[in-house]
Parts: structure tokens; C-alpha cells; sequence
């Protein structure tokens, strides 16, 4: 039994709660709406008094309108009967009074609409205006837009063109270094070869980390251009050759007066000094003659 009252009470408690929960949430909801609902009213009542105020001056001008039509029907009556039995009481016939009456109202009527359309009108002109107005001011924005992405996008080009010269300048500095670099290693190879005298073209190439067809071709281009003269073999040798040992062959072939090529390579041990304890005679007349000394040997025959 004590149980049964024990839950009964936790039930109409909890009932309460639930009630009085949501009484405050519907009182609270009351006054959140009450002031927009008094705001709505009052927008009503102020327009329900003003088209009041308006058909209350229409009506006036319509009874002034009327009364006007009639004291004006009355002259005339007057005008044209001498008899005052037709306005002894001073109005005019029910007939004609309706007529005047209905004149009026439409008169009034279109007054009425006349005000209605200048009401409408003006509120048209004002949206009008509004929506000018918002047109304008999105073309402000879309401009504005326009303006910083282009801003954004004549920065970017910038920054990516001195970019590019900081990248230009660089790229020609490491060309210029490598170039310089390229000169250094040429002129260490060919100083190497004129201080061995005799060496072999493969050493060469192993000695620079280099080709050895790439040390063959500047040998040969040096050659061309006089920058280095002497002799390679057929076994990869080459012999620098001096200016005063081209010479010697210079005089050595005037002297004899005709020289073949193998008197030339016979009398080479003598003519040319060959600094280098492993290399023969033998070895030396195995050489072919250069195409500096070639040019010697044909102008001096």
C-alpha cells in the first residue's frame, strides 16, 4: 500500500512538473509574440484610421458637392417657376437627389482610386528605388571584386617574374661557373701534357676523370688552332712537340733539302727531345706526324 502511494505521488509530481514546464514555455512564447502582435495592430489600426480620415474627407467634399448640386437645382427652379410650392421644404426630389447621390459616389470613387494608385505608385517607386539601390551596391561589390583579383593576380605575375630572373640569374651563374670550371680543366690538361711530354691518352682521361674520345677530340682541336703541336701514334701515345723542336724539323728538312716521311720519323729521336725513361726509338719512329708538321713538311719540300 505504501508503494502504491509512493509511485501515485511521483506520478502527479511529475505531472506538475510537466504542466507547470510547459505553462512558462507557452507564457514565454506569449510575450515574445505579444509585441510583434501589438506592432502588427498598431500598423492596422494606423492604416485602418487613415483610409478612415481619407473617406471621411471624400464624404465631406461629396455632402458639399451634393448640397452645392442642390441649392444650385434650387436657383434654377427658382429662376424658371415663381411658384414657391415646388421647394417649400427646400429639397429637391428624391429622383434627383438619388442621381446627385450616385454622381457623387463616383466622383468619390474615383477619387478613392486616384489615391489608391498614387499610393501605389509611390510604394512602387520606393521598391524601385530599393532595388536600384541593392543593384548598385552589388555592382560596387562585384567591381570591387574585380579590382583586388586583378590586383592579386598582376602581384602573383610578379612575384613569378622575379622569380624567374632570380632563376635566369642564377642558371647564368651556374653556366658562367661551369664554363670557367670547363677553361680551368682544358688548360690543366694541356699543361699536364706538356709537362709529361709523352703520354698516353687513356692515362690522360683517367687522370682528369674524363673520356678518353673527349680528351682525343681537344687534343685535335688544339692542334688546329695551334695551341698544341706534336705527334700521336697508333698505339694512343702523344709527343708534344716545342716551338724550337719544330724548328729543328723545320731547319733538319731544309738542310737534307727533300725528305720522305720515314727519314723524318727515323731522325724524330734526335730532332725531338722525349724526356720519358720507358719510351724506345722504336717507339718513336712509330709515330704519325701531326698535320702542323705535315704542313711544315710539304711547304719545306
Amino acid at each position: 500500500m505504501d508503494m502504491f502511494l509512493l509511485i501515485f505521488c511521483v506520478i502527479v509530481i511529475t505531472l506538475l512538473i510537466t504542466a507547470s514546464t510547459m505553462y512558462l514555455r507557452r507564457n514565454r512564447a506569449m510575450e515574445k509574440e505579444r509585441p510583434q502582435d501589438q506592432a502588427v495592430e498598431r500598423r492596422q489600426i494606423r492604416r485602418i484610421v487613415g483610409n478612415r480620415n481619407v473617406r471621411h474627407r471624400i464624404q465631406v467634399r461629396v455632402n458639399d458637392q451634393i448640397n452645392a448640386n442642390e441649392n444650385g437645382q434650387l436657383e434654377n427652379n427658382e429662376a424658371e417657376v415663381d411658384t414657391p410650392t415646388d421647394i417649400s421644404d427646400g429639397k429637391i426630389g428624391a429622383k434627383k437627389r438619388a442621381k446627385l447621390a450616385a454622381k457623387a459616389e463616383k466622383k468619390v470613387q474615383r477619387e478613392m482610386n486616384k489615391v489608391e494608385q498614387e499610393k501605389r505608385k509611390k510604394e512602387e517607386e520606393k521598391r524601385q528605388k530599393e532595388r536600384d539601390k541593392q543593384r548598385e551596391e552589388e555592382q560596387d561589390e562585384e567591381m570591387r571584386q574585380e579590382e583586388e583579383a586583378r590586383k592579386l593576380r598582376e602581384l602573383k605575375e610578379q612575384q613569378e617574374y622575379e622569380e624567374y630572373l632570380k632563376m635566369k640569374e642564377m642558371f647564368s651563374v651556374e653556366e658562367e661557373g661551369f664554363q670557367e670550371d670547363e677553361n680551368v680543366l682544358l688548360e690543366d690538361i694541356k699543361e699536364y701534357i706538356k709537362l709529361k711530354k709523352v703520354v698516353y691518352l687513356d692515362d690522360v682521361a683517367a687522370h682528369f676523370s674524363q673520356k678518353t674520345a673527349f680528351v682525343v677530340d681537344k687534343i685535335l682541336e688544339w692542334q688546329k688552332t695551334g695551341d698544341l703541336t706534336g705527334v700521336i701514334d697508333d698505339q694512343g701515345k702523344f709527343i708534344y712537340i716545342t716551338e724550337s723542336e719544330l724548328d729543328d724539323i723545320v731547319k733538319f728538312i731544309k738542310r737534307r733539302g727533300r725528305v720522305s716521311i720515314s727519314e723524318l720519323s727515323e731522325h724524330s729521336s734526335t730532332l725531338i727531345n722525349i724526356d720519358h725513361k720507358d719510351l724506345c726509338v722504336d717507339e718513336v719512329q712509330g709515330f704519325r706526324l701531326s698535320r702542323k708538321l705535315s704542313d711544315v713538311f710539304t711547304k719545306c719540300q
